[in-house]
């Protein structure tokens, strides 16, 4: 995919004498070029002509910018939290959630992710505290307003993770089965992506099979994922509907299942997040 001069001036909402004036002066400008000569802007050009509006908003100068623009962004780094720090983690997270303490779970869970990625956070500290709580609901009858602040602070932690929002391809549209209530997954997934710069889009609980269909013919993305807790509930997909794009389904509801051989069931967060980058 390629864009105009102009196309690229409106989506980083600069002037086009702006883009001009870092073509002359920076060197950056549009690499392709159409079959009759006309200069395009690809991809990678906007990521850079996007680090170099950031950076120049930031009070960096233009020159010092440009050479700055010019380089990758370091991967984020996603490292393990270990057993050690994993069980003070969800210690002081259980605690938290049974104080109702809600400022105390979302700065905790802020500062796993951004010190070891979602992934890790998500496997070694959210899901087990998670489980937990849901495992003293169901053997007690109580403790649900704890087990729903918990959880609640996990989704707002993840929706606070930057969104991919340059232009490109949709990796991945996310979406529950019908009926299907259990978005964390999903919001999980999202943020993980989100992470490794994947645009991806969600539609969230309770996706009728008509809205699914819908929603994958006009987007088209990579890959479509879908979540179900039980299997009444995954019975519902219409999977052999969906087109011939790659098709993954995710959740205990599909335990057991007969699917057609084109869908793809990933068996943790690590490889959802993998099985999109193959597909991308």
């Amino acid at each position: 995919m390629t864009y105009t001069p102009r196309a690229v001036a409106g989506m980083l909402g600069i002037s086009p004498t702006t883009l001009r004036t870092w073509d002359h002066r920076y060197g950056l400008g549009p690499s392709g070029r159409t079959e009759g000569g006309h200069r395009r802007y690809e991809q990678a050009d906007v990521q850079v002509l996007r680090r170099m509006v950031v950076l120049t908003g930031q009070g960096v100068a233009a020159a010092a910018a440009a050479v700055l623009a010019r380089q990758e962004p370091a991967p984020r780094a996603s490292t393990p939290i270990g057993d050690d720090g994993s069980r003070r983690a969800q210690r002081t997270f259980l605690a938290a959630a049974e104080r109702l303490d809600e400022p105390v779970m979302l700065d905790l869970a802020a500062k796993l992710i951004a010190d070891h990625g979602v992934v890790s956070a998500w496997d070694s500290v959210f899901v087990p505290c998670l489980v937990r709580l849901g495992e003293q609901v169901a053997a007690t009858g109580q403790g649900v307003e704890v087990e729903h602040m918990a959880s609640g602070s996990v989704v707002q932690t993840l929706r606070d993770v930057p969104r991919a929002n340059g232009p490109g391809p949709l990796a991945a549209l996310l979406s529950c089965a019908p009926d299907e209530q259990h978005v964390l997954a999903l919001e999980a997934l999202g943020a993980a992506l989100s992470e490794v710069d994947c645009q991806w889009r969600g539609l969230g609980a309770r996706v009728p099979a008509d809205a699914l269909r819908d929603a994958v013919t006009r987007l088209r993305p990579a890959v479509v994922l879908i979540w179900a807790h039980r299997p009444d509930l995954a019975e519902q997909v219409p999977l052999t509907e969906l087109g011939t794009l790659s098709i993954a389904v995710a959740g205990p509801g599909w335990e057991g299942l007969p699917l057609p051989p084109f869908v793809h069931r990933p068996a943790s967060l690590t490889d959802a997040v993998r099985l999109v980058l193959d597909h991308v």
